[in-house]
């Protein structure tokens, strides 16, 4: 077991956790960029499962978490980000709508390990696909964790220019 998993518990999120991850995620992202913090509590409340939560073991702390809506759709839509009434439970890809670590966790390979568990638990789970949209600055990042660029996104949420990134489950 590395480190990090010594350090970390990974799990579902709870729903007392909604608000907790609605202030993360305020942290995390610029204000056009960011779900608002009704959006994240309605995705806690229908879509947990699709949460995957990195929690200290020492303090309880949340340091970071990756979540996204299950659906059939093959290419990522801002509807998404702001409408959880789009989650189908059976959806065969995920689409990720957002990870988030908390600045004093980052550069110590938190990041890819809750990707790495989120891809095996999703892989786990019959999906076929994760789809995620990603500024250019992060394109090789994703890349390491096992994604593959398909260009630039339909997707402008935030008013930016988003490469829509995609791993393969199958």
């Amino acid at each position: 077991m590395n480190d990090i998993c010594m350090r970390f518990e990974f799990r579902e999120i709870r729903q007392d956790e909604a608000e907790y991850a609605a202030q993360i995620e305020e942290i995390c992202f610029p204000p056009n960029e960011a779900c608002s913090r009704k959006m994240m509590l309605e995705r806690v409340k229908t879509a947990p499962e699709l949460f995957l939560v990195a929690v200290e073991k020492h303090t309880g702390e949340i340091a970071g978490f990756l979540n996204g809506l299950s659906t059939d759709e093959e290419k990522f839509r801002d509807e998404f980000f702001t409408d959880a009434g789009l989650y189908d439970p059976k959806g065969k890809n995920v689409l990720l709508l957002g990870l988030d670590v908390l600045p004093g966790y980052r550069r110590q390979g938190l990041a890819r390990e809750i990707v790495s568990q989120y891809i095996c638990r999703e892989k786990a789970r019959g999906r076929e696909k994760l789809l995620l949209t990603c500024l250019e600055a992060k394109v090789e990042m994703y890349k390491k964790f096992g994604f593959h660029d398909e260009g630039i996104s339909d997707s402008s949420w935030g008013g930016e220019q988003w490469h829509e990134m995609t791993c393969s489950l199958q």
